[in-house]
C-alpha cells in the first residue's frame, strides 16, 4: 500500500502541532517532515493543512484523512504489540492433526500437561488417516507415521513405530504357540487392511530373515479395532506397538515371537511435520518441542 509512511508522519504533525516539533519526535529534519506531507497532499489531491508562520489547522479534507491515518497508526500499534506478545510467551490456539489410533492412545493423554505448562496456548487436535495440507485445511502442523516425508515439509522425529504379534493366552493355550514365522499361516492371524499393508510379512532376528504369506479372513483399518478382535479370542494380531502396548501391560495379550521384527511396510517413524519459514510462531516451537521432549516409549 502506497503512502503509509507519509501518512504516519501527517499524523505526528498534527499530534505535534507542528511541523518542528513533529521532526524532533520523529528523529527527522523539518524539511524531510515537510516533503512527506506535501507528497501525501498531491496523492489526496488536496490540501490538508492550513500553514501560517504562528498557527497550523486541518482543511476539511485534513481532518477525514487525519481521522484514518490516527485508526492506522493506532492499528499497527497493536500489530507491534501482538508480535511482541507471540515473540514473548506461547499463546493463541494450535491446530494439530494426528492419526485416530495415534492420537488417541498417546498425543491425547500428552495434552493435559501441554496445557499446564502453557496456559495461554489452545489445542484443538482432529484426529484423521488421510494425509492433510497443511496451508489448505489450516493446520499448525501434523503428526505422521511415515518412512519417507513429502518434500517442501520441515519436521522433528518423535520416535519410531514397530508392530508387534500378540494373542490372549487362551488362544494360545488352545491353538498351540507359533515358534518361527513359518508356523504363522496356520493360525488366525489379522492385520491392518488398508495402504500398503498386506499378508506378505517380511521379519528378521539378527542377520536371520523370514518372508511369508500369511492369508487373513479378517481385515481392519483401524489398530484400536484390530485390537478388540485379538482381546476377544480373534487369534493373532499384528499390531503397532503404541496400540498393543496398555493390553501388554495389563496382561491381557501376550507378544507372540518377540524376537522377531518386522520390516517395513509394517515399521516407521512418528513425525511432527509444518510448513518450513524463518518465524515459526513460538506456540508451534513449543508444542512440538513438548512432544519431543515426551518422545514415543521404544
Amino acid at each position: 500500500m502506497e503512502m503509509l509512511k507519509e501518512m504516519a508522519i501527517f499524523a505526528q504533525v498534527v499530534d505535534s502541532g507542528g511541523f518542528s516539533a513533529a521532526a524532533r519526535q520523529l528523529e527527522l529534519t523539518t524539511s524531510a517532515v515537510s516533503r512527506h506531507v506535501s507528497r501525501l497532499e498531491a496523492h489526496m489531491g488536496g490540501r490538508l493543512l492550513h500553514r501560517t508562520t504562528r498557527s497550523l489547522s486541518l482543511t476539511e479534507l485534513g481532518q477525514q484523512v487525519h481521522a484514518a491515518c490516527v485508526r492506522m497508526v493506532s492499528t499497527a500499534r497493536e500489530v507491534h504489540a501482538l508480535a511482541g506478545s507471540y515473540s514473548a510467551r506461547p499463546n493463541g490456539t494450535i491446530r494439530v492433526s494426528a492419526p485416530i489410533v495415534l492420537g488417541q492412545v498417546w498425543l491425547a493423554p500428552k495434552l493435559p500437561g501441554f496445557l499446564a505448562r502453557y496456559p495461554e496456548v489452545n489445542v484443538e487436535l482432529q484426529l484423521m488417516d488421510r494425509k492433510i495440507d497443511l496451508i489448505e485445511e489450516g493446520m499448525d502442523l501434523a503428526v505422521r507415521i511415515a518412512t519417507e516425508l513429502a518434500p517442501g515439509l520441515a519436521a522433528r522425529t518423535l520416535g519410531p513405530v514397530t508392530y508387534v504379534l500378540v494373542a490372549t493366552q487362551q488362544y494360545l493355550d488352545e491353538h498351540g504357540e507359533p515358534q518361527s514365522p513359518q508356523e504363522l499361516p496356520a493360525h488366525q492371524c489379522s492385520y491392518l487392511g488398508y495402504a500398503r499393508f498386506g499378508d506378505a510379512w517380511s521379519l528378521r532376528r539378527g542377520s536371520e530373515t523370514a518372508s511369508v504369506r500369511v492369508p487373513s479372513r479378517l481385515t481392519i483399518n483401524n489398530s484400536a479395532a484390530l485390537m478388540a478382535v485379538v482381546e476377544a479370542g480373534g487369534g493373532i494380531g499384528l499390531v503397532p506397538d503404541f496400540t498393543a502396548r496398555p493390553a501388554l501391560a495389563q496382561r491381557r495379550v501376550r507378544q507372540v515371537l518377540p524376537e522377531w521384527v518386522f520390516d517395513e511396510p509394517y515399521a516407521g517413524t512418528v513425525h511432527a511435520v509444518y510448513m518450513p519459514g524463518p518465524h515459526l510462531a513460538l506456540k508451534v516451537r513449543a508444542f512440538i518441542d513438548y512432544l519431543v521432549e515426551q518422545g514415543l516409549p521404544g
